[in-house]
């Protein structure tokens, strides 16, 4: 009994901050996506495909701190804080060049980009007049995201959580006096939006150099680590983020592929897709602060070499995120009437919005359970093949192939092809519950 209660104190001590970090992130995007929505669909449908760049590159940059975060974690549980210092600075190192190509792209050609996305001019136009402004606040964005995620990774999560809540205040203060023009202020609509998340970006890192400065007494940023040679180290690095790069890169660009493909079936489909996933992201929210906390967990007891404990956690962490993906279920049920009646959209996108906020309630149990397996558990012990060939095999070999054929080939109607979109989850399941009994991720990775 004493054992449980201080290892369900541990989860829920790391769970609750990157759960509230995750709130917060919602919170920015619903709030968007309101404020937007009262502006029209065509400004709505145009921010949330530009934001699908963002989303791709966000993910890039996850998939690099989580192969970080498999070194990491395990080297916290063994006490190297010289080589996970070491760690974060490779990974700076990747995503300052990553951020710096995406933010050049969605400077210098956002039409472009935006056309991608969407056949409708106007939805590309104000598409292009968000992408081109936000573009500036990549090159923080790779720094923001690596630093702290890094530092959930030793178990230091609070500072996320103040970076985010300030940034959350000042996103949604600056984005409602600009977007509307409120107290004298031009209204600038889509790019005042814009303006917003850049002021919220750079606040963040001005917010992580104070405390690196002044508070990290863990492990501390340097900027001669950008450079600083470690064949061995980086051949590790290598070996474990490359695949959760391309993995989160192959899930990415295959939501990317989602949305296009609604993108083709008009703005009533996209505008109704916008709603319906940030409300999948709200009810994750806890399901993935387990996620991420069972990374943390499974990987530092792993580096303490605590095998057989390290499965007992993985069970009961299992368990836990069950409950929340069916805890998130529920909430999008209740949310779904209250969404159709007060958004201010057509009666066709009212119609799509009701049927997808339905399939998303059962896809976030599904969703919960698979991330915690993938993201969680196997990642911690170095299995970062698996998800990688999961995720290509499902979505992009099964869901996406089809639902493409089914928007443009046979022409069903937008929620049949809804349905084949967002199938995948149900595929990899049984491929899940299968990697976790072999234990194959059961492994320690350090030197």
């Amino acid at each position: 009994m004493s054992d449980n209660r201080v290892f369900y104190q541990k989860v829920f001590s790391l769970v609750m901050p990157m759960a509230l970090q995750n709130l917060i992130n919602v919170a920015v995007t619903s709030a968007d996506v309101i404020m937007l929505g009262k502006v029209g669909e065509d400004v709505l449908s145009g921010a949330s495909l530009a934001g699908q760049v963002q989303f791709i590159m966000t993910l890039i940059f996850f998939g690099i701190t989580s192969g970080a975060a498999v070194l990491t974690a395990q080297y916290w549980g063994k006490g190297d804080i010289a080589t996970i210092e070491k760690t974060m600075g490779i990974s700076l190192r990747f995503s300052l060049i990553i951020g710096l190509c995406f933010s050049l792209a969605g400077f210098l050609f956002p039409a472009q980009i935006m056309s991608l996305f969407s056949p409708e001019p106007e939805v590309i136009r104000q598409g292009a007049l968000y992408l081109q402004i936000v573009s500036v606040s990549y090159i923080f964005v790779s720094i923001n995201m690596i630093y702290l995620n890094i530092m959930r990774s030793v178990e230091r999560v609070l500072i996320s959580t103040v970076v985010y809540s300030i940034s959350l205040v000042i996103n949604i203060g600056i984005n409602a006096v600009l977007i509307f023009g409120l107290f004298g202020m031009p209204a600038l609509g889509i790019q005042g939006a814009a303006i917003g998340t850049v002021a919220a970006r750079v606040s963040e890192f001005l917010i992580i150099l104070f405390y690196d400065k002044f508070f990290n007494n863990v492990i501390r940023f340097r900027i001669s680590s950008l450079w600083e040679s470690n064949p061995l180290l980086l051949k590790d690095f290598l070996k474990y983020s490359l695949p959760v790069t391309l993995n989160e890169l192959m899930w990415g660009t295959g939501n990317a592929m989602n949305a296009l493909i609604i993108g083709h079936l008009g703005s009533a489909a996209v505008a109704a897709n916008s709603v319906a996933q940030v409300t999948r992201q709200l009810a994750t929210v806890i399901a993935m602060g387990i996620a991420n906390a069972t990374a943390i967990i499974i990987g530092k007891t792993i580096g303490e070499r605590k095998y057989e404990l390290a499965e007992i956690y993985s069970k009961k962490l299992l368990r836990l995120t069950l409950a929340a993906g069916l805890c998130g279920a529920l909430l999008i049920l209740i949310i779904r009437p209250i969404a159709v009646n007060s958004m201010d959209l057509s009666p066709l996108a009212k119609e799509y919005m009701s049927f997808m906020m339905f399939v998303m309630a059962y896809f976030t149990v599904i969703f919960s359970y698979n991330t915690t397996q993938i993201v969680g558990i196997f990642r911690a012990g170095g299995d970062t093949r698996f998800g990688l060939y999961l995720d290509v095999s499902t979505m992009w070999g099964c869901c996406i192939l089809l639902g493409a054929a089914a928007a443009f080939i046979f022409e069903l109607p937008v929620p049949i092809v809804y349905l084949i979109l967002t199938g995948d989850e149900i595929i990899k399941t049984p491929f899940t519950i299968y990697r976790y009994k072999s234990r194959v991720w059961l492994k320690n990775i350090t030197r």
